[in-house]
């Protein structure tokens, strides 16, 4: 299924819209109207503001229900933890109509926990086009999410990296960043081997 990259300006993060589901929702609104009618799910990656902004109001204008995992769903009305002051701003102050756990599935996505940027934070996997929408776990180029935000670790944040350069990925889709659509593989073991190099 291909996978549409919605940009965000402003320094806030990637959404991506994979048939019937949409990664992260900090892009406003009005970018996802051509896929208004198609939408009917929000995955959050992590409960970090600049992913989960316009989650109300994209939720709103699609009649989409909102999932988060079970650990980051109190990020949505926790200012700490959801870096909204940060922004400016407050967090979404909502209860996720959906609480993910490892190996769910969403729509032809598989939710992977993938702890360490936020407790919660997750990949979503796509097995049968070795496609990785990776939140802020992972980024093109070889590098991380920030482990020093609270709820973050350093040591779960490498083992998920180790974890993730173990699947095949072909395409990578990132929180922030541009994805690349061949080759995700080196792009996920040079975050894990920088990782190990600070180790």
């Amino acid at each position: 299924m291909p996978v549409r990259w919605i940009a965000s300006g402003a320094g806030y993060a990637n959404a991506f819209v994979s048939g019937n589901v949409l990664v992260d929702a900090g892009v406003l609104p009005m970018a996802l109207e051509p896929y208004a009618d198609a939408i009917d799910t929000i995955v959050l990656t992590h409960c970090h503001y600049d992913h989960t902004a316009y989650a109300v109001e994209i939720a709103r204008m699609c009649g989409a229900t909102i999932c988060i995992h079970e650990l980051d769903a109190a990020g949505l009305t926790d200012d700490p933890r959801s870096l909204a002051m940060l922004f400016g701003a407050r967090p979404p102050g909502i209860v996720p109509d959906v609480v993910l756990r490892e190996g769910d599935r969403v729509g032809g996505l598989e939710v992977l926990h993938t702890p360490g940027h936020t407790p919660g934070s997750i990949c979503l996997y796509d097995r049968g086009q070795r496609a990785l929408l990776s939140g802020d776990t992972v980024f093109s180029g070889g590098s991380f999410g920030r482990y020093d935000f609270p709820g973050g670790s350093r040591a779960a944040l490498a083992a998920s990296l180790e974890r993730l350069a173990d699947l095949e990925v072909e395409a990578l889709y990132p929180g922030h960043g541009e994805p690349v659509s061949a080759g995700g593989n080196r792009h996920v073991a040079a975050a894990r081997d920088l990782m190990r190099l600070y180790g």
